[in-house]
């Protein structure tokens, strides 16, 4: 389903959402590029009228799990792969997203775990979808690695051949740091997911506590000096601490995914890293694991991009909660969800209204708040 050859357009009667204005006006479109942006109706035949629905960039998603839900839709079931990619296809591009980068986890908290099993049906699905043209967004890859955990290096190098491969985060979900500082919260959220008792709670935590210490550092060095060997994007995962982010500052790492508190995220943005943080974060109101909320680092100047994490929905949902709840204004906003994400990929020719740029255009109405997603172009034509 990749688009070529696209059909000229003229959108008129739009309110379109420009880098830094919002404009009432008109949008050309022709041979899948953004041909031209005008203020002002046109009396041009075959205009499309856009009943002044908001004309916005299509949505870069960088890191979203949302295909693990596909393939194991409950526990113990096991959905075919195929299937399983084209559904998400379809749930991200209503989200009005045009590229997502799928987050497959390398390495698993818990010996036997679903992820492994599933990594290459993943992968192998994507790939079909795609060579059979059947995808409606784009799919790219990251590679999410638990260093933690024993063999991950090896892992990585056969996977980081897929030319596809564009994003690669460091993650660490040891207790007692990160993302659980909050012991508590660690034991909530793994007795809650594995049905482990509380002794077998108590082996689990140490484990990973041992695991920690036997391999994070040196995996974590390698895939390092991986990445920059193939000029991968990296980024962090839960920083929590100033320590955290001068490690990632020092590793030559551009994005900060979800940190944890506002010290780090600020210590981020002092040393030129961006800010990543959930769109269920901003929805919900909170973090689920009782860390900084969205709000807050929105609030305070301290949050750079969006990511829908888990709920696709969520990350167009999320820009305009923070017009409202933020004070942000509305091209802000729609820049934290397309144009800041497309360029820490580095991919310069998305996520903005602006000629010369891929005709990645969503439709948009805002219903009592809400933003409702009519219609998604990918380079000009119609996806959804």
């Amino acid at each position: 389903m990749k688009p070529s050859h696209a059909p000229e357009r003229i959108i008129a009667n739009a309110r379109i959402v420009l880098r830094n204005e919002v404009v009432h006006g008109t949008v050309k479109l022709s041979r899948g590029r953004i041909a031209a942006v005008d203020s002002g109706n046109t009396a041009v035949k075959g205009a499309e009228d856009w009943d002044g629905h908001w004309l916005l960039p299509g949505l870069v998603e960088l890191h979203t799990d949302n295909l693990e839900k596909h393939f194991s839709p409950r526990p113990g079931v096991h959905w075919p792969g195929l299937p399983a990619v084209l559904a998400h296809d379809a749930q991200v591009a209503a989200a009005g997203i045009t590229t997502v980068f799928d987050s497959l986890a390398l390495g698993e908290v818990k010996p036997g775990g679903i992820r492994a099993g599933q990594l290459d049906g993943m992968l192998a699905a994507i790939n079909t979808a795609r060579e059979r043209k059947l995808l409606r967004t784009e799919h790219l890859l990251h590679l999410r690695c638990e260093i933690s955990t024993e063999g991950i290096v090896e892992l990585f190098d056969r996977l980081a051949q897929d030319p596809s491969l564009r994003l690669v985060s460091l993650m660490d979900h040891t207790p007692g740091q990160r993302q659980f500082v909050e012991l508590a919260k660690y034991r909530e959220y793994y007795q809650g997911k594995y049905g482990l008792n509380d002794t077998e709670m108590a082996d689990f935590t140490a484990r990973q506590i041992e695991n920690q210490e036997k391999f994070s550092a040196a995996n974590r060095r390698a895939i390092v000096a991986r990445c920059r060997g193939k000029m991968l994007s990296l980024a962090s995962h839960d920083d929590a601490t100033p320590e955290h982010v001068a490690e990632a500052a020092g590793e030559g790492i551009t994005l900060s995914e979800f940190p944890t508190t506002m010290v780090a995220a600020r210590s981020a943005q002092q040393r030129g890293i961006a800010v990543m943080m959930g769109a269920p974060n901003v929805v919900r109101g909170g973090s689920h694991s009782g860390n900084i909320s969205a709000h807050e680092l929105a609030s305070a100047g301290f949050l750079d991009c969006l990511s829908s994490d888990y709920v696709p929905s969520s990350l167009l949902h999320a820009a305009f909660l923070l017009t409202r709840d933020a004070g942000w204004t509305l091209p802000r906003a729609v820049t934290s969800v397309s144009a800041t994400p497309a360029a820490l990929a580095t991919l310069p020719d998305r996520g903005e209204i602006r000629a010369g740029l891929r005709a990645d255009v969503i439709r948009v109405q805002e219903s009592h708040g809400i933003p409702v997603v009519h219609e998604v172009l990918r380079e000009g034509r119609r996806i959804l």
